[in-house]
């Protein structure tokens, strides 16, 4: 019986973390951006140097835990591990959910989102099945031969590390986002009839125009239309105590620079549209400004729009348009929205409808012969439907 209980703690520990390094490894960039968002949370900028080896060394560690807990290759050594793992970050997943500097604590990547408090005490969980493994490390058992769970747990490394490799140049191998291809952006927005509105509680003080008490009351009594006793003095800000619907897609919009919302213009649109994806043109490469600009203008011959979507604006982006001069317009949108759509920087998408047709990484630009077999597909499928 207490064999099993150790199988069972070992396989779900295991599992656990393989999940969880898995699904950040193969989207490095994601887990970098959630990495900047903890230091600023907390006040680290100092620790930005830690940022992008840490997006691939944190996932690491955990896939490399979990494969060796399930394999029980150097098992000694991977319950200590996990030990301190778990030590060092259930008291921070308990700060994070007191705190709530960051709403979602990034553990599972996009794939699984949690809150903190879930978090925590997902946590608490795992540090009482990891201490169970750790006191118990001599006695565990494992029905395979060692060679073969070598095998196994060398097969398990490889291919990691040829799927983070391949994920850091192309996108992610698996998309968790809303904005995977095939996704309308339009439909990804709407909330539909009749779904649940957040629900707000609100405080109110009131002071009694006789006594001068001060009074607390809540949304089922305050006394707003007897001023003859009451003054309303101040609320509280309303605590939200129930989460409405909310769409997958939530902040999508597309501006010119005059602050104009164009955003069904290319979303409502039935014209093919190329739109080039940097959220940082200081920091975006320019290698294949070139390729962009060849394709921007067989896109135009063709009547197909191409344009970029940028958060930068001001002198970075007049710096930019001088020195790279795109042959095509630049319009805005938020930084977080163009990191969520597209890991690379640059990337490209192309829309029809408001539709994701495809999305290619930097290293994937397809040049207009490419792209116009895929448009030419893209209409062939519209006219056999």
């Amino acid at each position: 019986m207490k064999q099993k209980g150790l199988v069972l703690s070992r396989w779900l520990v295991g599992v656990l973390f393989v999940f969880s390094g898995f699904v950040k490894g193969i989207d490095p960039a994601g887990f970098q951006y959630k990495l900047e968002d903890y230091l600023e949370a907390l006040h680290l900028q100092v620790m930005g140097f830690f940022i992008v080896p840490g997006s691939f060394l944190l996932p690491f560690a955990e896939f490399a835990i979990g494969i060796t807990l399930l394999t029980g290759i150097l098992i000694r050594l991977s319950t200590k591990l996990a030990f301190a793992f778990m030590l060092f970050f259930t008291p921070l997943t308990f700060y994070l959910a007191l705190k709530n500097p960051v709403t979602d604590c990034g553990c599972f990547g996009d794939a699984l989102v949690i809150s903190n408090w879930q978090t925590f005490n997902k946590n608490i969980v795992l540090i009482i099945l990891v201490v169970i493994l750790l006191i118990n490390r001599k006695n565990l058992l494992f029905i395979s031969a060692f060679k073969f769970r070598r095998i196994i747990f060398t097969i398990a490394l490889v291919s990691y590390f040829s799927l983070v490799y391949w994920s850091d140049i192309h996108e992610p191998l698996l998309d968790f986002r809303p904005y995977q291809v095939g996704v309308n952006i339009t439909e990804g927005m709407s909330i539909p009839a009749g779904a649940p509105t957040d629900v707000y509680q609100n405080t109110y003080y009131y002071r009694n125009r006789h006594s001068n008490e001060l009074k607390k009351f809540g949304d089922q009594n305050y006394p707003w239309q007897d001023t003859i006793q009451w003054k309303f003095e101040s609320m509280d800000p309303p605590l939200l105590i129930k989460k409405g619907y909310r769409p997958s897609i939530h902040d999508f919009s597309i501006q010119t620079a005059d602050q104009q919302n164009v955003t069904d213009i290319y979303l409502k649109d039935s014209l093919f549209t190329f739109v080039v994806i940097a959220y940082d043109l200081e920091k975006s490469s320019s290698s294949k400004q070139y390729e962009l600009n060849l394709l921007a203008k067989w896109a135009k011959q063709k009547g197909c729009r191409f344009i970029g979507l940028t958060s930068t604006s001001g002198a970075a982006l007049l710096k930019f348009q001088q020195e790279k001069v795109p042959a095509y317009e630049f319009l805005f949108a938020d930084q977080t929205t163009l990191k969520t759509i597209i890991r690379s920087n640059p990337g490209l998408i192309l829309l029809r409808n408001g539709t994701i047709l495809a999305k290619w990484a930097y290293a994937d630009f397809p040049s207009p012969e490419k792209a116009e077999i895929i448009i030419g597909s893209e209409v062939n499928k519209k006219l056999n439907h």
